[in-house]
């Protein structure tokens, strides 16, 4: 039940019948007895774990250092800001406890705060996950659990008491169990282009409260196009539009370097295009570049380069593609290193075996002999909005709770096999219990580790 992108699917595709929906139900019963549900509210032992300090700065060696200072100022605002940088950490940690073996697509940084709206392809609002710098094959529970402990630290930092911390973890699991039992039961082509439209997800919400916060960021996501990226992050000068001088959020390139860069960035842009489908290249063809500047982005990404790139068309309209360094996910220790060469392209193929609609300009790229690293490409913002979780009450969290659940889900039976995890996950809660026992106390463990950076740093 693994996730297979050689050459013996296409063996598999003459020479083996697909097992059925019930055939792999009972795989995953089956499973079940190897691996009861109760075990996912494991923790690791103190003694188990490598210090969380060494693993996150066993990673600042492929960052640019003059950032990484930023990167651990971010991490230090609250446990939950610490856990969305520590996504290293979290991934050691879960590989010593015990694991279903059922594979899937992960997004590898499940948390919170990495689902969003964005502009479908036919350019109505999606509500998806929407970050994988570190999607990977791996158990399905990773992702459940580091998103069941993002909404108990969220929970936590709004000032919820532990029961309804617990509470909301619970409903993360439980909606992704149920979700999945109904996915399930769809037809394979149903179930593939199934996405979640956010005027339709609004009309199902029955919190008034919930609905109007989406309601809001659904306005503001439909503003935040090109043009407004465009305003906010450009300026003309002498005639010509360029990017703004904001370091070092945004540090644009040296007018007297541009020649270099251009001579530079062309083979590697050309290879960049090679990995598109040939109907996204052609669009591609009608803009030619103007400038480039390098971006401060994400909070676990701080230090990592990631570039934007100005295009115009001959009209002057514009478009902002952002190229960010791509290195091996945080889980391939743990599951095993990449099939891909190179990391940008295994993004690349997890977003598009995740999201039910993707970016038409995603594609992958080396850097070259002047930047050696990998990278993705994708558009700058293209109608993406969020969620202010810092504003959710008890009702709230438990609402996006529930729809996070549901989208995680979508995306685990899409890349992975729906009946084979219901089979496995049963129709009690004791799966949605254990997850939530977890996420506690793995919130207590983040807790500390968020406290040792604080330290730390102080004394540094």
């Amino acid at each position: 039940m693994s996730v297979n992108y050689g050459a013996q699917a296409s063996i598999d595709f003459f020479s083996r019948p697909r097992p059925t929906r019930e055939q792999r139900r009972i795989l995953g019963e089956h499973r079940r007895e190897q691996v009861p549900l109760e075990s996912h509210a494991g923790l690791p032992a103190p003694h188990e774990r490598e210090e969380a300090l060494g693993i996150l700065r066993g990673q600042e060696a492929d960052r640019e250092q003059s950032l990484v200072p930023l990167r651990y100022e971010r991490m230090s605002q609250n446990p939950f800001a610490y856990l969305r940088g520590a996504a290293a950490v979290m991934a050691h940690d879960l590989s010593l406890q015990p694991n279903s073996g059922i594979e899937v697509q992960l997004c590898g940084d499940a948390h919170l705060a990495n689902f969003g709206m964005f502009a479908s392809q036919e350019r109505s609002l999606v509500f998806d996950l929407n970050d994988f710098d570190e999607t990977a094959p791996g158990p399905f529970e990773w992702d459940v659990k580091r998103l069941a402990a993002s909404f108990a630290l969220a929970a936590r930092n709004n000032g919820l008491s532990r029961d309804e911390q617990l509470t909301a973890c619970q409903i993360s699991a439980q909606s992704y169990r149920e979700w999945m039992s109904a996915f399930s039961e769809r037809k394979t082509l149903d179930l593939w282009f199934a996405k979640v439209d956010v005027k339709w997800m609004m009309s199902q919400m029955k919190n008034s409260d919930i609905r109007s916060m989406f309601e809001k960021a659904s306005n503001k996501a439909k503003k935040k196009t090109v043009d407004s990226a465009v305003n906010k992050l450009t300026e003309v000068v002498d005639g010509q539009r360029r990017f703004r001088a904001d370091p070092p959020l945004l540090t644009p390139i040296d007018d007297a370097a541009v020649g270099t860069v251009v001579e530079a960035l062309a083979p590697v842009f050309t290879d960049y295009i090679k990995t598109l489908q040939p109907d996204r290249a052609i669009l591609l063809s009608r803009y030619s570049f103007k400038h480039l500047a390098f971006k401060v982005v994400g909070v676990g990404s701080v230090g990592t380069r990631a570039y934007v790139m100005l295009l115009e068309s001959g009209d002057g309209e514009p478009l902002i593609l952002q190229a960010k360094q791509a290195g091996a996910s945080v889980l391939e220790p743990y599951v095993g290193e990449s099939v891909f060469e190179n990391s940008g392209e295994r993004v690349v193929v997890g977003t598009r075996l995740m999201q039910a609609t993707g970016d038409p300009f995603l594609g992958w790229c080396h850097g070259g002999a002047t930047t050696p690293h990998d990278f993705y490409f994708r558009q700058l913002w293209d109608m993406k909005g969020s969620i202010d979780v810092a504003k959710l009450d008890v009702d709230g969290i438990n609402s996006y709770a529930r729809i996070c659940g549901a989208v995680l889900a979508r995306a685990h039976a899409r890349a992975g096999d729906a009946s084979f995890i219901t089979g496995y996950l049963g129709t009690s809660k004791t799966f949605d219990k254990a997850i939530a026992e977890y996420a506690l106390g793995y919130a207590d463990i983040s807790e500390y580790d968020h406290q040792q950076l604080i330290t730390a740093l102080a004394t540094s």
